[in-house]
């Protein structure tokens, strides 16, 4: 039997270049395919098309609207190799695999696998003519409801301290700004079972989504969301009556650094005297993501950027409120929680 490689060509490959640098960028390569392969797999449909059971190549064209069926056997070859799918030809019809299926049951598993591949590393394929001058992004605005759904995998990390905040406080009103999915905002009522709460969020998908969270928790009966800017406030009566405490997750570096201590302000107007605000956000380290978020957002429409935490504390001071310590969610992690008591 003849051997794949020869030895003396298998010691020049190893002697040549640096064997450490090229195994590790063969393995992130591959990675970053398999990456976007499930990220195809539920761009075209083809995942959520066998969640309701198996199905050969021609019903999968016909499901998804696919035209060319040999291409799509051929995608399908490569989504079965990444594990997600298994079957066709003589294997028989395509069908999930358990990681497949993870992939369209865990919310967070297919937000990953939707936003890594596009929201995340589409920026480093449009960098250039970013720095040439280039029209900035316009992700945030595009892709609320993702981002949203992305911001869950920071849920186990926060909600710990966020349920001891408010059961400290024992709040009457809460206020959840920027209220994304909502998951804080049941977390809160959770914890404060006397308490009435207003979620509020821009993106029109992400307070569609928020209202569902509330409904499958029943508890639309103690909060609404509204599809609104914060800085409009007066325009609606249900945040007209003061609040006990207030949530602020991962919102501020949305905006432009000159606007954030009028809008904290804003936020301070709305809480009674005595009242908390309690942020959650990602400040500027050394760590990766830090650096990598930190681009992604300077890359958009509308001058977003991260700030350090000594900033973030003198912005709250400006605004009116007494700030706390930082606090990391997790040793390493540039996400912190931060809470600040109104002052007057």
């Amino acid at each position: 039997m003849s051997r794949f490689i020869e030895v003396p060509a298998l010691w020049k490959v190893l002697r040549t270049g640096d064997l450490r640098a090229r195994l590790r960028a063969t393995r992130d390569g591959i990675a970053a395919i398999r990456l976007h392969v499930a990220g195809a797999a539920l761009a075209t449909g083809v995942l959520d098309a066998l969640a309701a059971g198996s199905a050969s190549t021609a019903e999968l064209a016909r499901e998804t609207g696919a035209t060319d069926a040999r291409l799509l056997d051929t995608f399908l070859r490569v989504v079965a190799a990444g594990g997600l799918v298994r079957g066709g030809g003589d294997e028989g019809p395509w069908r999930l695999t358990t990681r497949g299926r993870a992939v369209i049951d865990d919310p967070l598993v297919r937000a990953s696998y939707e936003g890594f591949p596009g929201l995340h590393t589409a920026l480093y394929r449009d960098l250039g003519p970013l720095l040439a001058g280039g029209p900035r992004r316009r992700d945030i605005a595009q892709s609320g409801e993702l981002i949203a759904r992305l911001s869950g995998g920071f849920e186990p990390l926060v909600l710990g301290a966020l349920t001891r905040a408010v059961t400290e406080r024992d709040p009457r009103r809460v206020l959840d700004v920027g209220c994304g999915a909502a998951l804080e905002l049941a977390t809160m009522l959770a914890a404060a079972p006397q308490a009435e709460g207003v979620g509020v969020d821009v993106d029109a998908g992400a307070v569609e989504l928020a209202g569902r969270t509330l409904a499958s928790r029943g508890l639309t009966d103690r909060a609404r969301v509204l599809h609104l800017d914060v800085r409009e406030a007066a325009a609606d009566p249900s945040l007209a009556e003061p609040f006990d405490f207030a949530l602020l997750a991962n919102v501020l570096y949305y905006l432009p650094m000159p606007e954030r201590v009028a809008f904290l302000r804003t936020i301070a107007g709305l809480l009674a005297p005595g009242g908390v605000l309690f942020v959650v956000t990602t400040v500027a380290a050394p760590q990766f993501f830090s650096r990598h978020f930190d681009l992604l957002l300077q890359a958009q429409e509308g001058q977003m950027e991260l700030s350090d935490a000594d900033t973030l504390a003198e912005q709250l001071r400006q605004a009116g409120f007494a700030p706390g310590p930082a606090k990391p969610v997790a040793a390493g992690t540039p996400v912190v929680t931060l809470a600040a008591e109104r002052v007057g």
